[in-house]
């Protein structure tokens, strides 16, 4: 081996001085961001019409028989999966009928608690 050889192998050899890397921010998995609005689609089961409706915070709305309460909608940070969630409360002005009070997952519709012989209620966005 020659000198200039041996001298480069030394260089490679020696200890690797590399900038220290700042890991990427990650909000927790329990950080929800809340928004002003939130829009529900209602299914009637019965006529198969789908309304869509747009609430803000803390207002009530009537679509047939049901009075629809936005009390909160919330999204997931910009770095974690995106997921909205609303808590809602729901009534039926017919008395047999059974009424919500919860919060719905804009990814997970069938985990809210919602069951009613004619509507389904879905979040459509948080914004």
């Amino acid at each position: 081996m020659t000198r200039t050889t041996l001298a480069v192998l030394a260089v490679l050899a020696g200890p690797a001085w590399a900038e220290p890397v700042t890991p990427p921010t990650i909000s927790p998995p329990d950080t929800w961001q809340p928004r002003q609005t939130g829009t529900v689609r209602v299914l009637n089961k019965i006529d198969s019409t789908l309304q869509s409706l747009t609430l803000h915070t803390g207002q009530t709305v009537h679509l047939q028989s049901l009075s629809i309460t936005l009390v909160a909608c919330a999204v997931r940070p910009p770095d974690l999966p995106a997921d909205a969630a609303a808590h809602l409360t729901v009534a039926d002005s017919r008395p047999e009928a059974p009424g919500f009070d919860g919060w719905i997952l804009q990814n997970e519709p069938a985990a809210n608690m919602l069951e009613h012989p004619v509507y389904d209620i879905q979040l459509a966005s948080c914004g």
